[in-house]
């Protein structure tokens, strides 16, 4: 089986991210939800109303973010 080379097209060429691009980009999406998921948990434990709403934004932020990797996809 020969390739025709001039027939492949690059992710360059297509300005596409490499696939292990758009994962890193969900994984940290997806931490940022985890860590605001702590934040918030432990915040309510401690009656900590600050630290609670600051882990409420960090879910919004990992929720926009994954969905922003999504949308790019």
């Amino acid at each position: 089986m020969n390739l025709d080379t001039d027939k492949i097209v690059t992710q360059d060429e297509l300005d596409e991210p490499a696939p292990i691009d758009q994962v890193g980009e969900r994984v940290d999406a997806q931490m940022k939800k985890l860590k605001g998921e702590a934040k918030k948990s432990v915040g309510e434990g401690l009656q900590d109303d600050e630290l609670a709403r600051e882990g409420e934004r960090l879910i919004e932020e990992g929720e926009r973010e994954l969905e922003e990797a999504k949308e790019s996809e």
